[in-house]
């Protein structure tokens, strides 16, 4: 075999040799070394992110040593308290192109990773292991149990099974790379750890501007953190004592921006909320914050609704009611409560009947019902759930691996990066695929 390979390279090789049995020692002594990986996030990217790695690393044989840092006492704190206790753990779309569409940042970027892990994968993956998810109308995805805790102790007995090592109270604070040795991380305690693959997956509130601070520290550029998904602050006599009150579709819109949405609204304490607010906050997030949540709101109660089609609804009403009280009953199923208020603002009588309205007054009502314009003061978290766009800019990252295209070695995933979501599961969406592909790309030796 030798000679065959001689006379083909054209004479004898210098520098080549017929590998040896000490050669092939070396080797796999090399390949027994366990990879050291470590994750600093305790969340639903972090977690799926170990998850998928340490069962990567069995199932191909290689050793690894993967430890899961969590900086406070109660890991996946999150899903804990989404979806009001229950866990929106994914949506029903299952086109990428589709899905994309909910991601106000990082929807380029998205797309290819979600033909690779995408809500269906989700889905199978948690049922697989005994949690079965159910779908609302409006494609939001549950655990069937009705519990956020159901996703909690999954991740956490996938994890214990698979060997990740969870250290809770252990702070990222710093990491240095050394091209020799990797990375040296320092914990809040003070404590040193050496790795040879880092993810930083600290998303949530905030996006962990410790973590921030550490990916610039490597090299990267950071968008600014700014709230995405909050409620508006409206102090209007029309909302109060209302709240509670929602509307199944309702549209927003900010004059002079193209910022318009539809959905669900809820009238609250504060002001308004609902997915057709959180919606607009999360297409607007920085705009919003650049005019410092002082802005106008422009609502239309009956959802797409026009002005002039309202106002031949009332001309009907009118008509066929003549001597009906107008506020005590409306053609629109509004609340009665919110259609009095409405009717006020329009400056009709508590007594006022449908034969008493007046041209003007019915145009005045119109525009109360398809264009009631209000001025927002401020904003206020969605419940305690926190979302914000910015983090790790998203060109600095390979999208097939989460790995730095500046810091070999170092990954990303989940809210860390400038990626964020509309309401209605897209959030976590993005984390357990970004979550997958890091936790796979990870398994493989530096090069």
């Amino acid at each position: 075999m030798w000679r065959s390979f001689w006379l083909e390279q054209g004479g004898p090789q210098k520098h080549w040799q017929p590998p040896t049995r000490r050669n092939n020692v070396r080797a796999h002594m090399a390949t027994d070394t366990p990879q050291r990986i470590v994750i600093a996030g305790g969340g639903a990217a972090g977690f799926f992110a170990a998850i998928t790695c340490a069962e990567a690393c069995a199932e191909n044989r290689r050793p690894a040593e993967i430890t899961l840092l969590e900086a406070t006492a109660r890991p996946l704190a999150k899903v804990r308290i989404s979806g009001g206790g229950r866990c929106n753990v994914t949506r029903a779309c299952f086109d990428p192109r589709e899905l994309v569409k909910g991601y106000p940042r990082g929807a380029n970027e998205l797309l290819g990773a979600f033909h690779r892990w995408q809500p269906r994968d989700t889905i199978e993956w948690f049922e697989s292991r005994g949690v079965p998810l159910i779908t609302q109308p409006d494609l939001r995805m549950f655990p069937k149990a009705d519990t956020s805790q159901a996703i909690i102790d999954c991740l956490q007995h996938a994890a214990a099974r698979a060997g990740v090592k969870v250290r809770l109270e252990a702070a990222l604070h710093a990491a240095r790379f050394n091209p020799a040795s990797a990375f040296t991380l320092t914990l809040a305690t003070g404590e040193t750890l050496s790795c040879d693959r880092l993810l930083l997956a600290t998303g949530g509130g905030g996006k962990s501007s410790a973590a921030l601070a550490i990916a610039e520290s490597l090299g990267h550029a950071v968008e600014p953190p700014v709230p995405s998904l909050f409620t508006f602050k409206i102090d209007d006599p029309r909302l109060r004592d209302l709240a509670g009150f929602a509307v199944p579709n309702a549209t927003t819109h900010i004059p002079g921006t193209r910022l318009k949405e539809t959905g669900p609204m809820i009238i609250t304490h504060w002001g308004l909320s609902g997915p057709a607010v959180l919606k607009i906050s999360a297409w607007g997030a920085r705009e919003l914050h650049a005019r410092d949540y002082r802005f106008p709101l422009v609502v239309n109660w009956l959802g797409s609704t026009s002005a002039g089609q309202a106002r031949d609804a009332l001309v009907s009403a009118r008509a066929a009611h003549p001597r009906r009280q107008i506020t005590n009953w409306n053609p629109f199923s509004l609340s009665s409560r919110l259609w009095e208020r409405l009717a006020s603002a329009a400056g009709l009588a508590p007594a006022a009947t449908w034969a008493n309205l007046s041209n003007g007054q019915l145009n005045a009502l119109a525009a109360q019902c398809t264009a009631c314009d209000f001025a927002v003061t401020g904003k206020s978290a969605n419940k305690d759930e926190f979302v914000t766009c910015g983090g790790v800019r998203l060109s600095e990252v390979d999208f097939k691996t989460m790995e730095s295209r500046i810091r070999p070695g170092l990954h990303f995933a989940g809210e860390v990066l400038d990626i964020d979501g509309i309401t209605g599961g897209y959030n976590f969406q993005a984390a357990w695929t970004t979550g997958r592909l890091a936790g796979l790309a990870m398994t493989k030796p530096n090069q």
